[in-house]
């Protein structure tokens, strides 16, 4: 007992002594290089202190999303940006999308469609033409997917516009035949509507206020919508400005229009109802009547003939 005590003696003194003269160095010189750091990144100038502080995003994907916007340049051409534009200005112009933006996003998804398609593969390993087919629809899917979505936002876009639209004219009709001038009855109508109509019009209210002229910002309402009720508004007022013909009178007929087309159009969509009801009674409510009712009656026709 007293030897291990003795032995436990010793070593806890060989420690202390090396401690003592620096046995324990390399960890103190660590954790003295960890406090100057610190002390040098707490105390260097703000230049230094904003550079290492970047976030990723701005570190990495930044950088990333330039080069890929000027690889989108080279790519895409004249004609090919003036066609995203218009699709942008059909789609509202979402935050955040832009020209180069949407290239950059064609880019970005070409290399997502094949990095599914090769994750696909390496998984399924199908025959060469499956893979090859495999490959080329990922691919497409991916260059497009930026255009099937401004496709989709403009789409419904357009279906509330037509739906707002009639109602939008109705107020604009009666603000008109109150005493307004039609540019304060567009903003009283922009004002006090919402959704995408509302926005177009007050765009249209803020091109003349820079400076252009009435005909010109309804002539470039039409062209960022191809809703065609809208249009031929545009057009019916775009005449009217230019021959003289009273706002009033133009604004009740185009109103009577509108809510005559949008009644055709509830009637339409109310006779189509009957031809796209059928498919899925054909498909999942027949089958289900025919076992309820004929089941049964198989049962016992299976019983009988069994049992004889």
């Amino acid at each position: 007992m007293v030897l291990v005590l003795g032995t436990v003696l010793i070593f806890a003194a060989l420690f202390i002594v090396f401690a003592a003269v620096g046995g324990l160095s390399p960890e103190r010189q660590g954790v003295a290089r960890s406090l100057e750091v610190l002390e040098a990144m707490t105390s260097s100038p703000e230049a230094l202190t904003k550079e290492s502080d970047k976030s990723f995003s701005e570190r990495v994907l930044d950088p990333l999303l330039a080069r890929t916007q000027k690889l989108g340049r080279r790519i895409t051409g004249a004609d090919q940006a003036e066609r995203i534009r218009g699709q942008l200005d059909r789609a509202g112009n979402p935050r955040g999308w832009t020209v180069d933006r949407v290239s950059s996003a064609k880019i970005l998804g070409t290399l997502g469609g094949l990095a599914a398609a090769a994750y696909f593969v390496l998984i399924l390993t199908p025959a060469w033409p499956i893979t090859a087919l495999l490959v080329l629809a990922f691919v497409v899917l991916g260059f497009f997917a930026p255009n099937i979505y401004l496709y989709n936002t403009a789409s419904k876009r357009n279906e509330q516009i037509l739906k707002d639209l009639p109602d939008a004219l109705d107020l604009l009709t009666i603000s008109v035949e109150a005493g307004l001038g039609f540019d304060a009855a567009l903003q009283q109508v922009a004002r006090n509507t919402g959704g995408p109509l509302a926005g177009e019009l007050t765009r249209v209210l803020q091109e003349m206020q820079i400076g252009r002229s009435r005909s010109e910002a309804l002539r470039g309402l039409g062209e960022r919508t191809t809703v065609q009720d809208l249009r031929s508004f545009v057009g019916a007022m775009v005449q009217a400005d230019a021959v003289g013909i009273p706002i009033a009178q133009v604004l009740r007929v185009q109103s009577k229009e509108m809510r005559t087309r949008r009644r055709q159009r509830a009637e339409e969509k109310a006779a189509q109802v009957p031809v796209k009801i059928m498919i899925p009674v054909i498909l999942f409510i027949l089958p289900c009547l025919m076992i309820v009712v004929m089941g049964p009656g198989i049962l016992s026709m299976i019983e009988a003939f069994s049992d004889t």
